[in-house]
């Protein structure tokens, strides 16, 4: 077993592998809450208390894919940290990010649990969603630490265009708690009879495209700092992607509102919750420069301690010309 490596590019690809499941775990997962299948299987981890699987009807058969969808992510995610372990050269960054997938996919499983035996309670549901959300910042983060050496970045933008930023994540955060209130509080409570967010479903929505018009402003600032400041190029555009994002999904949430939130809509706007969130963590990512990975970093001859993620193993090239004085920080 000690003899046994992974380069950087099969981790690579298996880190965008769990994402991919991730993302499919949203999707499914919001499946089973539009089509009326949360007690589809009234007992876990089995469909029901006399059989593993489930009757061929619809209800019990989408929210037993849900199940194994989540069966694939936990390999996934024990397949990615036993990875992290094997990988050469050694990065800690990436064995304590892949630590994080277990705990995010173990807090999955754990409350999905209390989603059926508490009958679609609409706190559980919620924060069962955010949790989710949580392991999709963990995933979509090691993929993209995993797309390039170790060390910290060189600062690209000034301060205030990164401080911004991280307000910018935290207010998407705030819109993501306040959709999923959104949706405790309107029709799609994942089966009947499922207690509800007692608040009324207009007041509700109001909250929330308040904090979504607020992202949105805060977002046309960054910009404009960005532009002011000399920024580089590909911040600046991957700035307007962001925004480009952020716009479709606002357009969506109108016209799922207007349309007395028909469940493909609702289904299409949980989906962009998590492309905006992904494209978010992205964007704020992007803000520093990463040396990519050596070629020969998977060979014997490599100094397995020279890629911890603890410290850059050269010094990082200064970017000038950005207003920012040639800062290095994580990001």
């Amino acid at each position: 077993m000690s003899s046994l490596r992974i380069g950087p590019r099969p981790f690579l690809l298996l880190c965008r592998f769990t994402l991919a499941t991730v993302i499919l775990n949203v999707a499914t997962g919001a499946a089973v809450r539009l089509s009326d299948s949360g007690l589809g299987c009234p007992d876990w981890p089995t469909c029901s208390q006399r059989r593993l699987t489930p009757p061929l009807s619809l209800h019990p058969v989408v929210e037993f894919g849900n199940r194994v969808v989540v069966f694939v992510l936990v390999v996934a995610c024990a397949a990615t940290m036993v990875a992290a372990f094997l990988r050469r050269p050694v990065r800690r960054d990436l064995r304590w990010l892949s630590g994080g997938l277990i705990l995010g996919v173990l807090g999955e499983a754990v409350l999905g649990a209390f989603v059926v035996y508490s009958k679609l309670n609409a706190y559980v549901v919620m924060v069962h969603f955010m949790v989710g959300m949580g392991l999709l910042a963990v995933s979509v983060v090691l993929t993209l630490r995993a797309g390039h050496a170790a060390g910290r970045g060189t600062l690209a933008v000034d301060r205030a265009s990164l401080w911004l930023t991280r307000a910018l994540l935290a207010l998407i955060v705030a819109v993501m708690a306040a959709g999923t209130a959104t949706t405790g509080a309107g029709p799609h409570a994942g089966g009947k009879g499922a207690k509800r967010v007692p608040i009324g479903l207009e007041d509700m929505s109001r909250i929330h495209a308040e904090i979504v018009l607020a992202a949105g402003v805060l977002l046309v600032v960054l910009l404009w700092v960005l532009w002011k400041s000399n920024a580089p190029a590909h911040n600046q555009d991957a700035g307007r992607i962001l925004l480009a994002v952020m716009v479709v999904q606002g357009i969506i949430g109108y016209t799922q509102f207007f349309t007395h939130l028909p469940a493909v809509l609702v289904g299409i706007h949980v989906l962009g919750a998590s492309t905006v969130w992904a494209t978010a963590l992205w964007f704020h990512h992007g803000l520093s420069d990463h040396r990519a990975e050596p070629e020969d970093a998977g060979s014997p001859g490599t100094d397995p301690g020279a890629t911890s993620g603890l410290r850059p193993e050269a010094e990082p090239t200064v970017h000038a010309g950005n207003g920012s004085g040639a800062v290095v920080e994580p990001v």
